[in-house]
């Protein structure tokens, strides 16, 4: 499930199964014709900028109906008014990133769409078969229950198989208030650190298998391109490339969803991501801020608070873990290899992101602060927030009881007086 778009007492949700089409190819035209007409429209826009004409969406999605492209029968017509949309959304955020002063290229052409869009019609769900106009129908695994009004619907190809994504309309749940606010600080060594002393583990997937993606990029920068060996290479390395995807994604849907269910109002810094990545000078560092994507926490977050009658707050990012959150302090010289604040001014020890933390909700809430002093901080590991979806629980339980001791860090490394 991911993004999201609320208004009044509904939310639009995006579902995503798995599909079992019966004739591959025929998909496979549609989206080559899909890109025939794509290629055809962006001919037309640059042609008209170079003879000084201006021309609208309107403009192209008119020549929709006249464009002479075989195989333009095999594909909906709404279909082909969502590729004249994609062309005109690529134009826009080109347009967009020129204005902030960016240097940007000239848009591509496709020698195949990535996706089939049909939407508002076209598309029926019968059972556990859906059916798309042109197409035909196709089996699809619902591994959980289709919520709300579908609105539509985008077949998508992926180096593991065929996906559907129903765009659907549902009502908003409002969870009941839990009366607690908490502030989060995101980072790379600790994915979440909480104002309630909760450290939630970066599981850094892909350093696990970095060495394996490594392997198949040598390799397949040996085979000659557009052979069989060469394809089963690169389908080898998308299929890994999106295992790892899927394991970030899953751990940031627990996590968040563990959030909502936690807190009435949930403070978080408001980060750039691409910023970040373009003052870090270790590469290893850039890796690994990439790779932890806090732009998918916040989104996921957001869209979840806001269905469940949450609140989230965004925060400026600047000086959060340099202000001592006792006394207000800003310490300049702090790096990124300390990891435990020290405040040279009222003396306060604390773990830097846990510091973080309280600066966030303060800057967030307004709230007074009441610090987690000479307390262990609850560290989830990633085993266990992938088995126990982060239950709540004392800090001495063990994270699923018999043997499996829960994990904690020594109070005295960081809450020292």
């Amino acid at each position: 499930m991911w993004r999201a778009r609320g208004k009044s007492d509904k939310i639009q949700l995006s579902f995503k199964y798995r599909i079992y089409p019966t004739r591959e190819e025929k998909l496979l035209r549609v989206m080559q014709v899909e890109a025939k007409v794509y290629n055809a429209l962006l001919d037309a826009v640059n042609n008209a900028r170079k003879e000084g004409r201006r021309m609208t969406p309107k403009d192209t999605q008119d020549m929709l109906k006249d464009l002479k492209i075989e195989g333009k029968e095999l594909v909906y017509s709404k279909a082909l008014q969502m590729v004249n949309n994609q062309l005109w959304y690529n134009i826009n955020s080109l347009h967009e990133l020129k204005k902030r002063g960016r240097r940007v290229g000239k848009l591509r052409y496709k020698k195949i769409m990535k996706i089939i869009n049909y939407n508002q019609s076209g598309f029926k769900v019968v059972g556990d078969k859906l059916i798309l106009s042109k197409i035909g129908e196709m089996k699809v695994l619902f591994h959980r229950p289709l919520e709300g009004e579908v609105k539509g619907v985008i077949i998508k190809k992926s180096a593991t198989g065929w996906y559907a994504i129903f765009q659907v309309e549902v009502e908003k749940k409002p969870l009941e208030k839990t009366g607690k606010v908490v502030g989060i600080d995101l980072g790379v060594e600790k994915l979440v650190t909480t104002t309630d002393g909760a450290v939630v583990e970066n599981p850094r997937v892909f350093d696990e298998v970095e060495k394996r993606i490594k392997i198949l990029q040598q390799l397949l920068s040996r085979k000659k391109k557009g052979s069989r060996n060469y394809e089963k290479v690169r389908e080898k390395l998308a299929k890994m490339h999106e295992h790892v995807k899927n394991l970030m994604n899953d751990h940031i849907h627990k996590v968040t969803s563990w959030l909502v269910e936690q807190y009435d109002e949930i403070c978080v810094e408001d980060l750039d991501v691409k910023e970040m990545v373009e003052d870090s000078e270790s590469k290893v560092l850039r890796k690994h801020i990439l790779h932890t994507n806090f732009s998918k926490f916040v989104s996921y977050l957001s869209y979840k608070a806001e269905r469940a009658g949450r609140r989230v707050v965004k925060v400026d990012p600047r000086n959060t873990s340099k202000t001592c959150a006792k006394c207000g302090h800003v310490k300049k010289d702090l790096t990124l290899a300390d990891r435990v604040f020290v405040c040279p001014k009222c003396g306060w020890v604390a773990d830097r992101d846990y510091n973080a933390s309280l600066n966030i909700l303060r800057a967030g809430s307004g709230l007074p602060l009441e610090p987690v002093d000479r307390k262990p901080l609850l560290y989830i590991p990633f085993s266990e927030g992938v088995y126990s979806k982060f239950p709540g629980r004392s800090r001495k339980s063990s994270s699923r009881g018999g043997d499996a001791p829960s994990v904690t860090v020594d109070p005295k490394s960081y809450y020292e007086k």
